[in-house]
């Protein structure tokens, strides 16, 4: 069922397979044409130009942007109780983790009378946007909600697309799970329009105010991302997040059972997924294929999972070595990287490049999606060479405090017009000699 992809003579050069590894290909400014009127109308007409994009691309058209306290209530007490049982579990794990991520002010004694303190300062107002297309992601509210409340973001906004089904609401889980964060201000907006709506606030059907954001996370299809490039700047985001991928490292150690499960996994999220299988053992590839043809077809999503999986993103790549196959997937820097080899603790801690790491035969990537305590917002495309996940850290600003004393800046001041002239700009200098008149 997958395409080989046969590396076993030789490693490509990390250029070279970045063009050879399977990938989703998507073009972000193929779309932007389309979003942009998007963008506009809601900068120009807000929430009446938003209500009317909701129509169009919903078919279904809200009351009122913002949802009630009484919906977000009600939606929490008839949440099925196993489910609120495994979102609860989910957030104190979430919590516990991210908590420890959070940094602490640091002051540095530069010289006597002379400091620079960093201070970490979270962003005033967040939105937060939950999908709601092809699956329902209360996981995702969970993911976005508890890394901003570590950080001490004082104001958040939860978006997720209104529902048909359900009068105009977002999903009920949605909605309860906000809820049961905390959060008591969710937006009924999707897509482009939502992003463009916290970008520049408005005004609801009942005149209360819709106020905009600083920062937008949050994972979302390739309309959504679109306008977060274009909005870009305006409002700080998180990522450009692509269709979903996991690559799996196994050896011939591995269960063939357990690999083919997690392919199947991140394959029913999106006919555009990525599974990867990375091997060094063509019995276990075999195996693999063998357990999928049988298990595609037994599994709910089978038309979406199995066009995925036979997709030109997804595929098994072999290799002559678990050594090899370390190259091979720091090269593709997975949003979500398994490794089920011998001794997996010791090559996991060899990977340089994944948005996140899961290290053995019962650390599937869907506990990390839902209850391991991890962040499931990860970078994808290839971006986790250079960017990580959602975390703490993306809602804080570090912001440098420069304290110092007359003697400190005299002690350092001709030091300052130097560089100042070497850099042909003088004035830089004179404001610090301004301070001296006088002074020989």
């Amino acid at each position: 069922m997958l395409t080989r992809t046969d590396l076993r003579s030789a490693v490509p050069s990390p250029v070279e397979l970045r063009t050879a590894l399977p990938r989703a290909e998507v073009d972000v400014d193929a779309v932007v044409h389309q979003v942009r009127p998007i963008v506009d109308g809601v900068r120009e007409r807000g929430v009446d130009a938003v209500l009317e994009f909701t129509e169009k691309f919903d078919r279904v058209r809200p009351g009122s942007v913002r949802v009630s306290a009484a919906e977000l209530a009600k939606a929490l007490d008839e949440l099925d109780p196993a489910v609120r049982a495994a979102l609860e579990v989910s957030i104190e794990r979430a919590r516990l983790v991210h908590a420890e991520q959070r940094r602490t002010d640091v002051t540095t004694q530069v010289v006597p009378g002379g400091t620079v303190t960093e201070r970490w300062v979270p962003v005033a107002r967040v939105g937060l946007y939950a999908p709601g297309g092809l699956a329902v992601y209360p996981s995702s509210v969970v993911m976005n909600v508890v890394p901003a409340q570590a950080a001490g973001v004082e104001s958040l906004v939860v978006c997720s697309p209104p529902q048909a089904e359900f009068g105009g609401l977002p999903h009920p889980t949605i909605l309860a799970a906000a809820a049961l964060l905390g959060v008591d201000e969710v937006w009924a907006v999707g897509g482009a329009q939502a992003v463009a709506l916290l970008a520049y606030g408005g005004a609801d059907t009942d005149g209360a105010e819709l106020a905009p954001v600083d920062m937008v996370t949050g994972p979302g299809n390739i309309y959504l991302t679109a306008a977060k490039r274009l909005l870009r700047g305006l409002i700080g985001i998180d990522s450009e997040a692509g269709p979903t991928e996991i690559a799996i490292l196994a050896d011939a150690t591995a269960d063939p059972v357990h690999v083919a499960a997690d392919l199947i996994s991140q394959a029913e999220h999106d006919p555009l997924a990525a599974s990867v299988l990375v091997t060094d053992s063509v019995e276990l590839a075999d195996a693999v294929d063998a357990e999928l043809e049988a298990r595609v077809k037994a599994t709910k999503h089978t038309e979406r999972v199995a066009t995925a999986l036979r997709g030109k993103q997804s595929g098994c790549v072999l290799v002559s070595s678990v050594d090899d196959g370390l190259r091979v997937v720091d090269a593709y820097a997975a949003e979500h990287l398994e490794i089920q080899t011998a001794d997996a603790r010791a090559v996991a801690a060899r990977v340089r490049s994944a948005g996140a790491i899961f290290v053995g035969a019962y650390a599937p990537v869907s506990l990390g999606d839902y209850c391991a305590g991890s962040n499931h917002v990860l970078p994808t495309g290839g971006c986790a060479r250079h960017s990580s996940g959602l975390s703490v850290q993306t809602f804080l600003r570090g912001i440098h405090v420069i304290d110092y004393s007359e003697d400190a800046l005299r002690e350092v001041a001709a030091h300052v017009v130097a560089l100042s002239q070497a850099e042909d700009l003088p004035a830089h200098g004179e404001a610090v000699t301004a301070r001296f008149r006088g002074e020989s």
